[in-house]
């Protein structure tokens, strides 16, 4: 653990992270589930490498569709979105 303290927030400073909602999860796991299917099929599937020169497309494929899919997740762990706080001052008057 380190021995700085953190930093001092501001009366009713309240930080909420997006979470769930950040579309980078939900493009990460979509991306990440059709890699870990397509790397399935390359490893256990009838390879077709006739139609690919001898290349077993699917595991590339999938192996980089895998790859791009974990990108997105720690894209989205390592720099989430806070959501701002909004106060009664910042909305303007008449307006939800």
């Amino acid at each position: 653990m380190s021995s700085q303290s953190p930093q001092p927030r501001r009366t009713g400073e309240r930080r909420r992270k997006v979470g769930a909602l950040d579309i980078r999860n939900v493009i990460g796991l979509l991306i990440a589930t059709y890699g870990v299917i397509l790397v399935l099929m390359g490893l256990f599937g009838d390879p077709e490498t006739e139609k690919t020169g001898g290349v077993n497309a699917n595991l590339w494929a999938g192996l980089g569709m895998l790859a791009a899919g974990l990108a997105f997740l720690a894209w989205a762990l390592l720099r989430p979105l806070v959501v701002p706080e909004t106060t009664e001052a910042d909305v303007p008057d008449g307006t939800p």
